[in-house]
């Protein structure tokens, strides 16, 4: 059985392509494109279920067409719109030097100076320039390379230096 805790989210299904089962597949980190991946895991039904790809071919830099193995019809594959997208962990950290921002959610902040914890990684805003770390409290935490010390994927930790006053805000 997949674990929430070993995947990590990296995108949506959309509606259905054509008739030989393609699914459009909007996504937030290209990682199954970098790293040999047979297959990426679906949240169908509150279930991680993994599924074998056949294909994909991009159609722009975030979004992508996916034909999965016994996915052959047009009717399956809407069966499948709307699903949730993981990738294995432990695929990324195997073929990764730095992670990548969408694997660093469930990571847990921890300041350089104390070595307390911050907070536990809920998202990842990237809608702008300046990319945040959102905690599961709400507080916003630049992703910023210089305040970065070290990232920890074994115990699943940024070790930050994060500036005085930076959490008052």
């Amino acid at each position: 059985m997949i674990k929430r805790e070993d995947v990590y989210k990296i995108g949506r299904l959309g509606k259905a392509h054509g008739v030989k089962g393609e699914v459009s597949f909007q996504f937030t980190d290209d990682i199954f494109d970098s790293v040999d991946a047979e297959y990426l895991v679906l949240d169908v039904d509150g279930i991680l279920v993994p599924f074998f790809m056949e294909e994909y071919r991009f159609r722009n830099d975030s979004v992508c067409l996916v034909k999965f193995c016994d996915v052959d019809t047009q009717q399956r594959a809407q069966e499948l719109t709307g699903c949730d997208v993981y990738f294995p962990r432990a695929l990324a950290e195997e073929a990764e030097e730095t992670p990548s921002l969408s694997s660093l959610v469930g990571f847990k902040i921890v300041s350089v100076p104390d070595g307390s914890t911050i907070g536990t990684i809920a998202a990842i805003d990237d809608s702008t320039q300046n990319i945040l770390f959102e905690l599961e409290d709400g507080t916003l935490i630049p992703a910023s390379d210089e305040l970065i010390e070290n990232i920890d994927v074994n115990k699943k930790e940024i070790i930050m230096n994060i500036p005085e006053g930076l959490l008052d805000i």
